[in-house]
Order: C-alpha cells, then sequence, then structure tokens
C-alpha cells in the first residue's frame, strides 16, 4: 500500500507526519486519517512527494518493487542528471560520479547522520544553539571529505565568482569567539548585525577589524569590526553539480 510505504520512508528520515503534511500541502492530520483508514492519495500528491522529495524510488513507491531510495545524489532534483559532482577541499579537487556507492549520500535524521543543509535565513541559530529542532527537520549529507564540518548552507548571489557560484553547497565549520583567530585568505561565513554573507576575510586596520572581501571584483572590500560578529565559521570546502 503506498500510504504505508510512505510512512515507512517518513519514519526511515526522522520526519514527523504534520511536517511531511505540510511539506506537500496535505490539510493537518489528513495523511494519518488516510493511513488509519487504509484510503488512497491523489496521483497529484504523489507527483509533489516525487518532486519535493528525489530521492524516493518512483517505482518503490508505487509497487514496493526495488529500493526504497534511488541509489544517487540528488541536491536538488532540477540537477538529477548533472554528473559529475565535484568535491572541493584545501584546493584538491575530486570527481565523484553520481552512482552507487558515491562519497555523497544522504544520511538520517532519525540518527542524525551527516550534515545538516542549513537555510541561510537560519544561519543565527547554528551559532546560538538554537538549531536543535530545526537540524532534525533539516535534509543531511554525509561527505566524507568534510569529516569536522558542523552544517552545509547553500550560495546565493554571485559576490564570490568565480570562486564560488549561487547554488553550490559550502561546508562549514564552527569557530569559537571567545578565542577568535581568522586564517587570513580563507572564506568564511560571518553572522552580522545585517544577516550571514559568505567572504574572504583578510587583515584589518587594526587588531579590532577585519577586511571583508569579495571574490567579484566588482564588490567593494569593506572593513568591519570584530565584535559585530553574532558567529563565525571557516568554509572547509563546496560540492558543486557541474
Amino acid at each position: 500500500m503506498i500510504l504505508e510505504r510512505l510512512k515507512e520512508y517518513i519514519d526511515y528520515r526522522g520526519i514527523s507526519i504534520a511536517a511531511f503534511e505540510r511539506s506537500i500541502g496535505m490539510a493537518n492530520a489528513s495523511f494519518g486519517k488516510s493511513l488509519k483508514n487504509k484510503g488512497a492519495i491523489g496521483t497529484d500528491k504523489l507527483e509533489k512527494i516525487l518532486n519535493i522529495y528525489p530521492e524516493i524510488s518512483p517505482s518503490w513507491l508505487l509497487t514496493g518493487d526495488g529500493k526504497m531510495l534511488i541509489e544517487k545524489c540528488a541536491f536538488d532534483s532540477s540537477h538529477a542528471q548533472k554528473q559529475p559532482t565535484s568535491v572541493y577541499e584545501n584546493n584538491l579537487v575530486s570527481d565523484c560520479i553520481i552512482s552507487e556507492g558515491s562519497p555523497i549520500r544522504y544520511g538520517s535524521r532519525r540518527n542524525h547522520e551527516g550534515i545538516p543543509l542549513i537555510p541561510l535565513s537560519a544561519i543565527a541559530g547554528v551559532f546560538t544553539g538554537e538549531m536543535s529542532v530545526m537540524e532534525y527537520e533539516c535534509e543531511r549529507y554525509v561527505i566524507p571529505a568534510f569529516k569536522g564540518a558542523d552544517f552545509l548552507i547553500q550560495v546565493k548571489g554571485d559576490s564570490m565568482q568565480p570562486t564560488y557560484y549561487s547554488g553550490d553547497l559550502v561546508a562549514c565549520q564552527r569557530v569559537s569567539l571567545n578565542d577568535l583567530f581568522f586564517q587570513w585568505n580563507k572564506t568564511y561565513v560571518l553572522d552580522t548585525v545585517q544577516g550571514a554573507i559568505i567572504k574572504r576575510i583578510r587583515r584589518g586596520s587594526d587588531e579590532n577589524h577585519v577586511l571583508i572581501v569579495s571574490d567579484n571584483t566588482n564588490y567593494e572590500p569593506f572593513e568591519l569590526s570584530k565584535d559585530q560578529f553574532h558567529g563565525v565559521a571557516l568554509v572547509r570546502g563546496l560540492v558543486r553539480l557541474e
């Protein structure tokens, strides 16, 4: 039964039924009622589910045949046919073909396996320790090259081109504000009074300031005082779908 297989997937991912219903536009408690009454689910909802959760195998969902998950790394369903995926760390590049046994795979939310993909809008919670609920709902990815990374975020905009492009995923490691030490010319995620930014950091005019630099030369560098940072994370590397 399709609804039972969906419940199996929900349990596997550790998603609450309420969160799943919201994600596909179902009325509150309607999935639970349909499951209890052994009801059906419309084709429009099935199509939406497969779009929102592209790792689910359509064959498994509809017929029960095969594996629950598609054996590929699908960060975004619109990129599902793009390969290879490149993992960049410390200026080394290694190509990993999207296939069974890929170095990149989905992690289990239930067991907090892998690195959580955090929305930029929620970046403040990463540094304040208020992410426990959101991390439970976030997609998680296992990327062996980035052991020690605390979270992933998606790059937005063009200010860091040609190094980082909009849509890239960057792996970040938190840096303590109590003993803040910057590695000059490295890229950091900074939670500032004006929001989160991804920039390169260079030496400022004095020990209390740093120079914020974009890799895109159309953006002028500017200085910020260190006391304007609510949180800091070092960018360990990136994942790019090519």
